[in-house]
């Protein structure tokens, strides 16, 4: 240790490089106890950064728990033994909980939420047709409807285990959130909408196993009738509440679950075909209707249906290889997930695919990509239920192909549960609305967001656990709720969120760090949650139509390039031979959604990246146009496909531009459609060949042409027509350049599926 580099500085300082041993201490005690990122955020602490230190008003860690105490509270937790009579458990069954009807109370009144409330039912009517969108516009909402306000209840809840020690503990965790909020806050786990009413044990009985689920399900249910029993009553005769502006309003909450002879009930209840739970939490709740309140669910009906059904039905027929294969080889795109190792890692054969099976397959994904719309009419619900009636009518290929194979081989039946769900979906639309505010992606997403952190916290003794994460969980939660209370008084702000701005319009934008934006931007990076979406309608470039805006950055990657720089795109070198050009390597378009045009989607990027090591090609997105049509005055537009390879302007060296070039450019390559979908119903594609001339030596070049940035109308993905056989040698940095014939792909995102089907099919 003596002979060091720095044993001359040691030699004043024995701590060097640190101040002293006070500086050191705490070194070493953030370098034991936290992480790079951690260190990081306690670093920027305004307590560290401070020039003028402060001792600390609590010494001791009881002292500093007393402190939090102190603190106004919500909702509190409690921790309840639940008594299981007659049958024994391996450990005391502890309910952890709080009141569902404080909760909600606590929701509705959050001010956060003051931009994004609907109070009473409403019809929305399109070319006369009802239109069925957020909860309160379905017609259960004006069924229950009375002269007071509906408060809508929605749970979720889901199993996870909360911790590795004190014997591996798993539970429920419940959430509840309600469907006066407008969907797309609650469908963000990290908005605040939702908040955990419970932590439901999962109890290991000491009995006959084929009793121990039902009397797991009964303690559920139990449970269940513990944390919302004041819900229910609310149901029933209603209840005074402070909504999001400090009114007060008279309100119901619907939801939007003794013999315990077990053998004896169990045996009739499966003669009966009924459940085993003789009470469930619901039975006595006003309005639960289970077979209107148990809405279908997304994630374990559609996308885990097509990962544990379709997708292997491709890869008997297809062969694992050949699709891996395909998926390796498809151009990346920023913002959406490339399958770099495929999907399979299993080598098959590849065989002829039926033209049916193709159909099949896909008026299914149909299905799943109009099952999520964010609205719907009878018109587009009865569309929905067609795409459903066309799989059952093309499913024989699916069994003549034996594609659909079990353990022991061909399976010759659907009797699939998830495939028998999905004819629900017409008849709870009108009931609930749409459906995918209802996906189970967020509550799986709030494991992991909302639940373990208190459980690890603890210190793992058995006889004060539940206590000490019932103590946890109210200070986690205390935390948060006087951070934004202290900074809204600090700053002599209104405690209602009156501020209405352009955060609003914004998908994915948090409502709690949009309110702060506006009162203290300053403050942004002291909160935790989604990074802000940019609205680029605001300050960007606009289309004509403004339906468009574009944003790109305002120093190029490439400045006052000559000749030379552009000797791989010829038409531009014989057009600005004269001019010295400033090139960027990409750009952003944003647009609105198709289905809710007020609101604006996050900005996506385009690429037109010159040849490089990794791109011997160029790495360059495909682009959708819409030009005058040539030779015309009238306001008739050409739609049209083309790869974009590179974003200029002409460099401001010398003369003033006249207008008509003083814009940003984009030269593309062009693609000329050669197929409509009704050309193949089995693939139900636009299918387009690039475009070729005969240059002056002979050989064949694609057709390119300069146009203006403001003609671009969409991102688009093109998939390549693969024939019989992919290409080993292509991949991902080459697919746009080796295939001349591509599929117009319509399933890229959901967004983009709707606005084909609404614009061009």
């Amino acid at each position: 240790m003596k002979a060091h580099d720095y044993e001359s500085a040691h030699e004043h300082n024995i701590y060097y490089p640190f101040s002293g041993r006070e500086e050191w201490e705490l070194t070493k005690f953030l370098i034991e106890n936290l992480n790079q990122g951690k260190i990081s955020c306690f670093l920027k602490l305004l307590w560290v950064k401070s020039e003028t230190w402060q001792q600390l008003t609590f010494k001791t860690a009881p002292q500093l728990l007393t402190f939090m105490d102190a603190l106004p509270k919500g909702p509190q937790w409690h921790c309840t033994t639940i008594k299981t009579d007659g049958y024994v458990t391996m450990h005391p069954v502890h309910l952890i909980w709080r009141d569902t009807l404080e909760v909600m109370k606590h929701i509705f009144g959050n001010p956060i939420f003051a931009n994004d409330m609907e109070f009473d039912p409403y019809e929305i009517f399109v070319d006369r047709e009802r239109e069925y969108g957020e909860w309160m516009s379905s017609s259960r909402a004006h069924d229950i409807q009375a002269c007071a306000t509906i408060v809508p209840i929605v749970l979720a809840l889901d199993k996870t285990p909360v911790t590795r020690h004190t014997g591996g503990l798993e539970m429920h965790p419940t959430f509840l959130t309600i469907a006066n909020i407008r969907s797309d806050i609650p469908m963000k786990a990290t908005a605040h909408a939702w908040l955990c009413i419970a932590y439901m044990p999962i109890p290991q009985f000491i009995c006959n196993p084929k009793f121990s689920s039902l009397l797991q399900a009964r303690v559920w249910h139990r449970c269940m009738d513990i944390v919302c029993v004041n819900l229910k009553q609310a149901a029933a005769v209603g209840t005074s509440m402070v909504d999001t502006l400090g009114l007060l309003r008279y309100g119901f909450t619907p939801l939007c679950i003794d013999p315990w002879k077990v053998q004896e009930f169990q045996e009739a209840a499966k003669v009966s075909h009924l459940s085993e739970v003789q009470l469930p939490f619901w039975h006595d709740w006003r309005f639960a209707d289970p077979a209107i309140f148990l809405a279908p669910e997304l994630l374990h009906t559609c996308h885990k249906f097509f990962f544990n059904h379709i997708l292997k039905w491709y890869k008997e027929v297809v062969g694992a290889d050949e699709l891996d294969t395909h998926f390796r080889s498809q151009h990346k795109h920023i913002r959406t997930h490339h399958f770099g190792q495929g999907v399979s890692h299993v080598s098959q054969m590849t065989s002829v695919v039926n033209p049916d099976f193709i159909c099949a397959v896909r008026v299914m994904v149909d299905f799943i990509y109009k099952a999520q719309a964010p609205t719907f009419t009878p018109t587009l619900i009865t569309d929905m239920t067609y795409s459903l009636q066309e799989f059952h009518e093309f499913k024989h290929a699916i069994l003549h192909a034996e594609a659909h194979q079990g353990t022991s081989g061909p399976i010759e039946h659907f009797k699939i549960p998830k495939l028998e769900l999905l004819a629900s979906f017409a008849q709870s639309i009108p009931q609930l609305g749409f459906i995918i505010q209802f996906t189970a992606d967020v509550s799986e997403r709030m494991l992991i967001t909302q639940c373990k952190n208190p459980f690890e916290r603890t210190s793992h003794q058995r006889a004060t656990f539940t206590q000490q994460v019932v103590h946890f969980l109210d200070w986690e939660e205390t935390a948060c709720q006087f951070d934004l209370y202290a900074l809204l008084c600090s700053n002599d702000m209104s405690l209602n969120n009156l501020i209405v701005n352009e955060f609003n319009k914004v998908v994915d934008m948090d409502p709690m760090l949009g309110w702060i934006m506006c009162i203290a931007p300053e403050e942004l990076s002291h909160f935790q949650g989604p990074h802000p979406v940019r609205n680029h309608f605001l300050k960007g470039l606009l289309s004509e139509d403004s339906r468009v805006a574009f944003h790109i950055t305002v120093s190029s990657d490439h400045t006052n390039k000559t000749a030379p720089f552009l000797a791989v795109n010829p038409t531009l070198a014989t057009c600005f031979q004269n001019h010295m050009l400033n090139v960027w390597n990409k750009f952003c378009i944003q647009l609105h959604l198709t289905l809710h045009p007020h609101l604006v989607m996050p900005s996506q990027q385009v690429q037109a990246y010159p040849p490089s090591t990794n791109y011997p090609r160029g790495n360059c997105d495909a682009v959708l146009l819409q030009m005058h049509s040539e030779g015309e005055e009238s306001e008739n537009l050409d739609t049209i496909v083309a790869q974009v390879r590179m974003v200029f302007s002409l460099s401001k060296k010398g003369p003033p531009l006249p207008a008509e070039r003083d814009q940003i450019f984009l030269y593309v390559q062009l693609f000329k459609v050669v197929a409509c979908p009704q050309d193949d119903v089995g693939v139900m594609m636009f299918r387009v060949k690039c475009c070729f001339v005969t240059g002056p030596d002979g050989t064949q070049v694609r057709v390119g042409m300069i146009i203006p940035l403001l003609d671009v109308t969409h991102t688009i993905k093109l998939i390549p027509v693969y024939g019989d056989r992919a290409n080993r040698a292509v991949d991902s940095s080459t697919c746009l350049e080796s295939y001349d014939t591509f599929y117009l792909d319509n399933f890229s995102d959901k967004e983009w599926y709707h606005t084909l089907h609404t614009d061009f099919m």
